[in-house]
């Protein structure tokens, strides 16, 4: 098969791959570079941080196999690929336990005002008297989305002690009592809002979720409350954000992993604020779950040749 991996992936899963296949690998390749190295590729994967779009996608007329080595498919043209039968793989599961992980992570880094305390210490300020901090324990956990990554967050929670209370698009009745024999409480995303002390978002960017988070949502919010997004940057209102941030409302403090502008060289409209930490979406970047991202790439692609193959092989009709 000839394979284009358009972002980084585990090492040992891209040696893997040329082993058994023609790989390019063209890891933050300008725009035109990638088209012209996609004209005679069959499998595609990639990561966040590259746009596949219908222009993009037309410059592949042999791409048989998309990879999405991770969840969010916000920067894929799904209609294009379902027009063209292109088969669309995700790897989502090895991911989720690392993001939920960050999550709190962060929500412990916002509670017990760690990046504070560190830069008052290397100042050389004592302010054990100073710092202020809260237990994740008996607080109330607000979950904006429960797929893989949201489950697992409300799962942690519970693990910690944790009120767990949640949201999600349809929530049937099937859903409420299936969470509910959980320890989890499905509500509207209005009374999660104003009910989570943590407050954590895990949808994914399309037309219904721009912009969820926005001043009318904040001020929904509790006094004192800690919002985190590790979802996608265009979920949150950042100048809104901005805005409560700035006042004695809600939230308290923010964390995001993810951004409205990301890569090199993008300052957010949050970096001068003390009670923000920023985290240049690395969810899912760690050695664990990219390894086994990885393993599943490799499987993936090679089940594809194995079916592609045997369609090749099987007969057509009987001659008679």
């Amino acid at each position: 098969m000839k394979v284009l991996v358009a972002s980084k992936i585990d090492g040992e899963a891209v040696e893997e791959l040329r082993a058994a296949h023609d790989v390019v690998v063209a890891v933050g390749a300008p725009r035109d570079e990638l088209e012209r190295l996609l004209a005679d590729r069959e499998v595609l994967v990639f990561r966040s941080g590259v746009d596949i779009d219908e222009r993009l996608l037309d410059r592949a007329p042999q791409l048989r196999l998309i990879v999405r080595a991770g969840s969010g498919l916000d920067n894929l043209d799904l209609a294009t690929v379902t027009s063209r039968g292109i088969v669309l793989h995700r790897v989502p599961g090895p991911g989720a336990r690392a993001v939920a992980e960050l999550t709190f992570a962060l929500f412990l880094g916002l509670a017990r005002q760690v990046l504070v305390a560190d830069r008052l210490l290397r100042a050389g300020h004592w302010a054990k008297s100073d710092i202020v901090g809260w237990n994740l324990g008996g607080k109330t956990l607000g979950v904006v989305g429960l797929g893989s990554i949201g489950t697992t967050v409300a799962r942690l929670g519970l693990g910690w002690g944790m009120r767990v209370i949640g949201c999600v698009e349809h929530p049937d009745p099937e859903r409420k009592a299936r969470f509910a024999a959980e320890g989890i409480e499905l509500m509207s995303l209005p009374e999660v809002l104003a009910m989570g002390d943590f407050v954590s978002l895990h949808v994914p960017l399309d037309d219904e979720t721009r912009g969820l988070i926005g001043r009318e949502q904040l001020e929904l919010m509790r006094p004192g409350s800690f919002l985190v997004n590790i979802a996608r940057g265009g979920v949150v209102d950042e100048q809104a954000l901005l805005e409560a941030l700035r006042s004695d409302g809600a939230p308290a403090a923010a964390a995001l992993d993810v951004h409205v502008a990301e890569g090199e060289g993008r300052i957010s409209p949050l970096a001068d604020l003390p009670n923000v930490i920023l985290t240049p979406h690395i969810g899912a970047v760690t050695v664990d779950a990219q390894r086994q991202i990885g393993v599943e790439v490799v499987r993936i692609v090679a089940e594809h040749e194995r079916s592609a193959s045997a369609a090749t092989m099987a007969p057509t009709g009987v001659r008679e």
